[in-house]
């Protein structure tokens, strides 16, 4: 069926860490004495980011299990015991509208609807932060130690680095929204704002059950 793209909305605002985020990159060298876990970083200027992939994978993670949608992905195949984790893929739902109907070769929802873009440092943390690395030598990132306490001597055990970019730096986020012809634009745009409202009260990223990545979302006006 053909579609008529009619406009695009776009969502956009500031992610404020509460808590620090680690969201994980890669370790240039296995050095000793050098980090564990390191965070993602822009390639030349190292300056953390939140990439679209990792906002928008949470987001849908959150409204499946809000609206019951996880594990639905082999319902259109016939195989209702399955139970593998993915996506749904059912290509019904306004999920799989907005999010895309993942590895559903044969939907007829057309294309995604909602385009996450990469969330670059706000300009007033990326000034702080350069400051701190002037004055401080720190990178855009806070090192956490962490250990494992064995729990019949209560010794520590095991300790490893991890890179946290700090609590109080601020992200600004962009959605691009494609509205096409036979969308109902303002159920689409409700189901993004629902899924960062969710993300508010769970956490982004890695590591949340031990207080990393809470977030708070400040809409721009």
């Amino acid at each position: 069926m053909a579609r008529l793209l009619k406009t695009y909305r776009n969502i956009s605002g500031t992610i404020v860490c509460r808590t620090g985020l680690r969201i994980g990159g890669a370790a240039e060298s296995l050095a000793i004495g050098s980090l564990d876990n390191t965070v993602i970083r822009h390639p030349l200027t190292e300056e953390p980011y939140i990439p679209g992939s990792s906002l928008k994978g949470k987001v849908r993670t959150l409204l499946e299990y809000r609206y019951d949608r996880r594990d639905r992905h082999n319902q259109t195949k016939g195989q209702t015991d399955r139970d593998d984790g993915g996506p749904c893929e059912c290509g019904l739902c306004l999920i799989c509208r907005v999010f895309g109907a993942h590895k559903n070769p044969h939907h007829r929802l057309g294309p995604t609807r909602a385009l996450f873009r990469d969330a670059l440092l706000h300009d007033t943390s990326r000034q702080e932060l350069r400051e701190a690395l002037s004055a401080k030598g720190i990178l855009f990132a806070e090192v956490k130690v962490e250990n494992r306490v064995r729990r019949t001597t209560g010794i520590a055990e095991h300790p490893r680095t991890q890179e946290r970019v700090p609590a109080g730096t601020m992200f600004h986020f962009d959605i691009s929204v494609r509205i096409f012809d036979d969308d109902d634009e303002a159920a689409i745009i409700g189901l993004l704002k629902e899924g960062l409202t969710l993300l508010q009260q769970d956490y982004l990223g890695a590591s949340g059950s031990r207080g990393y990545g809470q977030i708070q979302v400040l809409p721009d006006e």
